[in-house]
């Protein structure tokens, strides 16, 4: 009989999928864009935008338990079979171009104890010796997550509870050290050149991609012990980060000027943390850089490989995603991610390529759902006729919305490309399912659409 997952569990698969490589470098990145004035703002409005994404999933999970699988069975069930693909597929698309930047990552933080001056080893994680390490770990988790999901979320767990002690460390620390004075110098960014306002919108450019992962909870539902626990868990996990992200910038602005600490290179918790507790200090933080990435990069794993599988049930993914082996686990969906994967390793170690807009346009794929999750409890609200849900619903959507503005339209654009390819696994799914294989003509219009769509975004991408 399989193993479900308890609260403990659940949160730290979320926890662990949303803090991952970024909080180390977050006091560089926002003091580079940001003075303390616009911090403050800027992570009220994410705090409460978030907040309400996270209180939708709760609802959700509460209203209508019957649905499996959160992102997916939410955009099919409130807007039709071709919708609820494309959340899938970007879904989908998205979890493994973040898998492969994940391994990347890894390697390129090992080079910190192997690479010397004049002796390149792993490099920025494209070198052979990376390409072979991050392989080996590759198929490593793809061996643990075979063994179940709960095995490796047994493991996720005390991966996340490693990642939490440098972070806690360093957050100790630096409240200690914490000088006011430095804290409220240049407070509102004069030396910027730029408004407060404009400061406030370029930190949320780095702040909606520290919560992606939000979802993990609600994406393996149906391996929860209670369903209340899925809710419960999003909830604990959003405020546990939201408080690691602002105590962790807000408190580097306390530790050196704003200008200084804009120019220190990533990650930039391990150059604070020197000054704190000496060269141990980079020592800590690359370690738990290195945890934190891992516990990451399984967490997303798990999710990758469920969702196609989810799909699959439900007819809007070919059958081949559908099978488990003796361990409850989708083997055939993680077959074929972790495949996708290794393509996309050697891929970069061939060209030594630069995957930053490919990741950038991938990532974008993943805020169409989040808003889709606000649109379907703004249709519950409407059927139901409350407005406590309509109003959390409202807020959802204004921030779902708001992510889509401030990542950019153009890169929204650009993902079209990528949703292309995915309506060929698309009707082919539905030619496999005789009671779905005719498609309505709302749906022959936005396929056609999008592949229009695609022409110029494609050669807007290769200009």
């Amino acid at each position: 009989m399989e193993k479900k997952l308890g609260l403990t569990a659940l949160t730290a698969l979320v926890l662990s999928s949303m803090v991952g490589a970024g909080v180390f470098s977050l006091p560089q990145n926002m003091a580079e864009v940001a003075s303390p004035a616009a911090l403050m703002i800027g992570w009220g409005i994410t705090g409460i935008g978030i907040l309400f994404l996270a209180t939708t999933l709760l609802l959700l999970s509460r209203l209508r338990p019957d649905l499996d699988g959160g992102i997916f069975t939410y955009a099919k069930e409130g807007f039709g079979e071709l919708i609820g693909f494309c959340s899938a597929w970007g879904y989908w698309l998205c979890a493994v171009v973040a898998n492969v930047s994940y391994l990347v990552i890894v390697f390129a933080a090992l080079s910190f104890f192997t690479d010397k001056e004049g002796g390149v080893i792993f490099g920025d994680g494209n070198t052979w010796q990376s390409l072979l390490g991050e392989s080996i770990l590759l198929w490593f988790v793809h061996w643990l997550v075979l063994r179940g999901v709960q095995t490796a979320a047994g493991i996720n767990k005390l991966a996340t509870m490693a990642k939490l002690l440098p972070l806690g460390a360093f957050i100790i620390l630096a409240a200690i050290a914490f000088k006011m004075d430095v804290f409220d110098l240049d407070f509102k960014g004069i030396d910027l050149g730029v408004p407060v306002w404009q400061q406030v919108k370029d930190t949320m450019l780095i702040t909606l991609w520290v919560f992606i992962g939000i979802e993990g909870a609600v994406v393996v539902s149906a391996r929860a012990k209670k369903r209340a626990d899925v809710g419960i868990a999003t909830m604990l996990a959003v405020i546990t980060a939201l408080g690691i992200y602002i105590l962790v910038t807000l408190l580097a602005l306390g530790l050196i000027p704003r200008s200084e600490l804009a120019e220190i290179r990533n990650p930039s918790m391990a150059n604070l943390m020197v000054g704190l507790v000496g060269p141990l200090g980079e020592i800590i933080i690359a370690a738990g850089l290195i945890i934190s990435v891992c516990g990451a990069y399984l967490s997303w794993t798990i999710m990758a490989a469920e969702v196609p599988f989810i799909a699959s049930q439900h007819g809007s993914f070919p059958k081949v995603f559908g099978q488990q082996n003796n361990n409850n686990a989708p083997s055939s969906s993680l077959w074929l991610t972790n495949g996708a994967v290794q393509l996309s390793l050697i891929f970069i170690w061939l060209n030594g390529s630069n995957y930053n807009s490919l990741l950038a346009i991938a990532s974008e794929m993943i805020l169409v759902p989040y808003l889709l999750v606000g649109a379907f409890l703004l249709k519950i609200a409407f059927q139901r006729g409350s407005k406590g849900i309509l109003l959390i619903a409202v807020g959802a959507c204004i921030y779902g919305i708001w992510l889509l503005y401030a990542s950019g339209l153009m890169n929204l654009l650009l993902s079209v490309v990528l949703y292309a390819p995915g309506f060929i696994v698309f009707l082919y799914a539905r030619s496999q399912n005789t009671q779905k294989n005719n498609l309505y003509p709302v749906e022959k219009l936005a396929i056609v659409t999008l592949l229009i769509t695609a022409i110029p975004a494609m050669w807007l991408l290769i200009k």
